[in-house]
This record gives C-alpha cells, sequence and structure tokens, in this order.
C-alpha cells in the first residue's frame, strides 16, 4: 500500500504567511501540518508517499522534508500544474501509484483517527474503496455521505437537502479502480473533479466503498482561526506539560502549561501561555504571549500589551520603545492584520 498526500492549494486564506510557505509546511505545535499525516502513514506501514504540489513548490518542499521526514520513508513529489479538485489532484498520481491500493490525505488537514479502522474496512473482501467520515452540524457546506449496511451508497456535495449529517473529512483508501472512475466523470459546475462525483460513479458501477465513523477532532488547517484551534489541541493533548527542546537562555520568565518552546529561544522578563508554540530562535522579552503561535527568528520585546490569540510570522519584529508621544512605526506587508483593544491593560507580571 502506498500513501498520497495532497498539497498542491495556494492557501489563499492563510496568506500572507502562505505567500512564503506553502500551507502543509505550516507548523501546528512546532511540527508541520504534513509531518503529521506522513506519521500516521509511517504507523501504518507505508513507506512510499507521493506528495502532489505544484511545480513552484518544488524547492521548499524537498528543502523541509529532507530535513523533517522519518527514516526509510520515500517521498516522490507530483506536479498538479492546475487545481482541478481533489479527483484531479490524484488522477496526477497514477503512474506513482500503479497497480497498488493507496491512501489519500490532505496536506492541510489534522485528524485525530487512526487509520487501522478505515484500513480493516478497506481490506474486506469485494471492496474498492474506503472513507472517514465525521458528524458535522452544517452538512449542507460539505460533502455528504448516505450509508446502508456499513457502505456508502450515496455521496453528494454540498446537498441543500442532505440526506444525513454525515461528511467526507479527507482521508480516503481506494484501489486502482478509481482511475477509470476519474477519467469518467466531468468538472462540477465550480470546474473541479469532484471527489464525491468520484465515488458516487464508483458505486453506481458496481464498486463497494466502506467506511468507518471517527468522533475524534478533525482540523482544516485553512484560517488563522482553524489554524490556532488546531495548535491549542495538539498542546492540550499534552495537558500540564512544558514541552521544551531549546537550548537557549530562559530568566525571570513565568510559563504556563502546555506550551512548546522550539531550540535556541531568548525568554526574558515574559510571561508565555497557555496554548502557545514558539518555533525555534525566537527572542521573548518583557511581554505577555497567550493562545499564539509565533514562527522562527521571530522578536517580540516590550509590548505592553498582552498578545492573545496571534500569529507572528517568521523573521518579523513587534518592538515596543519609549517615546516622548504614543506612535507607531513599522512594516505591514499585504494581507496582514494589526488588532489593538481599546480595554488592553498593560501587562503586569504576577
Amino acid at each position: 500500500m502506498k500513501g498520497l498526500i495532497l498539497a498542491a492549494g495556494k492557501g489563499t486564506r492563510l496568506r500572507p504567511l502562505s505567500y512564503t510557505k506553502p500551507k502543509p509546511l505550516l507548523p501546528v505545535a512546532n511540527q508541520s501540518v504534513i509531518n503529521y499525516g506522513i506519521e500516521q502513514l509511517y504507523n501504518l506501514g507505508i513507506r512510499e508517499v507521493g506528495v502532489v504540489i505544484h511545480p513552484s513548490q518544488e524547492d521548499i518542499f524537498k528543502r523541509y522534508l529532507q530535513i523533517n521526514y522519518k527514516k526509510g520513508i520515500h517521498v516522490h513529489y507530483i506536479f498538479q500544474h492546475e487545481q482541478k479538485g481533489i479527483s484531479h489532484a490524484i488522477g496526477e498520481a497514477q503512474s506513482f501509484i500503479g497497480s497498488e491500493p493507496f491512501v489519500v490525505l490532505l496536506g492541510d488537514n489534522l485528524i485525530d483517527e487512526s487509520l487501522t479502522l478505515l484500513k480493516d474496512q478497506f481490506n474486506k473482501n469485494g471492496v474498492h474503496g474506503a472513507v472517514m467520515l465525521s458528524e458535522v452540524n452544517r452538512p449542507q457546506d460539505y460533502g455528504i455521505a448516505e450509508i446502508k449496511n456499513e457502505r456508502i451508497i450515496n455521496v453528494q456535495e454540498k446537498p441543500q437537502a442532505p440526506k444525513s449529517n454525515l461528511a467526507v473529512i479527507g482521508v480516503y483508501m481506494f484501489d486502482p479502480a478509481i482511475f477509470t472512475a476519474i477519467q469518467s466523470i466531468s468538472p462540477s459546475a465550480r470546474g473541479e473533479y469532484e471527489i464525491t462525483d468520484v465515488i458516487q460513479w464508483m458505486i453506481d458501477n458496481g464498486c463497494t466503498v466502506n467506511y468507518v465513523k471517527t468522533d475524534k477532532p478533525t482540523f482544516d488547517v485553512g484560517t488563522m482561526e482553524r489554524w490556532l484551534d488546531a495548535n491549542r489541541w495538539k498542546l492540550k493533548q499534552k495537558g500540564d506539560q512544558w514541552d521544551n527542546d531549546f537550548n537557549g537562555k530562559y530568566q525571570d520568565s513565568i510559563i504556563i502549561p502546555p506550551v512548546k518552546i522550539g531550540t535556541n529561544c531568548h525568554i526574558e522578563n515574559s510571561i508565555i501561555g497557555p496554548y502557545t508554540s514558539v518555533e525555534s530562535d525566537v527572542t521573548i522579552k518583557n511581554s505577555f504571549v497567550q493562545n499564539s503561535i509565533i514562527l522562527k527568528n521571530a522578536r517580540v520585546i516590550s509590548v505592553p500589551y498582552e498578545i492573545k490569540d496571534s500569529i507572528v510570522g517568521e523573521n518579523t519584529e513587534i518592538i515596543s520603545k519609549e517615546m516622548n508621544a504614543n506612535t507607531m512605526q513599522g512594516i505591514i506587508g499585504d494581507q496582514s492584520s494589526i488588532i489593538f483593544s481599546n480595554s488592553a491593560a498593560k501587562r503586569k507580571k504576577k
């Protein structure tokens, strides 16, 4: 069995951070989203992983994954020149997959459920596919499955009159029969080859598609808010723990777990946490940071307000200087945001 991770998305809702780093490489609790997926594939016994990317992303993916993927996993890069949907991306990997069954994960998704349960459903006699489902509050916003006798009998993308509240959440197993289905469907009204149309074609043409339902959390790290939610969730799994692997300076500060701190950080006279991840080579002085993500090489110095629910990008600075007048100075990039709260009081270290 092979693994396939779809990672060619542009991440428009995560700009400006996704201008310099693809969405699947953004960190959650100091580990990239795609690494969580690779770990799940590794735990399933998979050693051949295809990653579908845009050609312009090749260098950064190779540089990053060469350092971070587990020993023994071979990563193959597959180009999707145009974004035409999940099914189109899977179709681009046909030569890599060959005649083997395979797992498909979305590169910007975090799934807590083990893939073993899905594999058990897939390995049943005569089964051509298996899909992970999860109950959702607004089924009109998802691809929705209708089920009967442990099998999916109907799937529909964003139905106006949903037949269930079980959403297709971006975890699949297929045999090569899916490639015939991909070649047989037409683009949807939005110009994409929908995975729901492919699954329905398989069902209509005699293929059996099983499912497993998960009650565990799932996250689509597609917006700043969901990214922070995923980071909080991953840190919360560690419990009341200060998880740090840094060998830098740490003095006169309070750490409120759960927190993750990377290497070579300098933290001084500050309060960090809870629910905060700090990547490597970060300097934080005289500041209070909670429920936030601080990326590599950032500097947060003498900020008079609590930094909360925020993401600070790589190589950025937030610095307060004593001046005679209330002024603000800086360079704010495209699609950035700064929000001041009138009720915020100057931080007092307790």
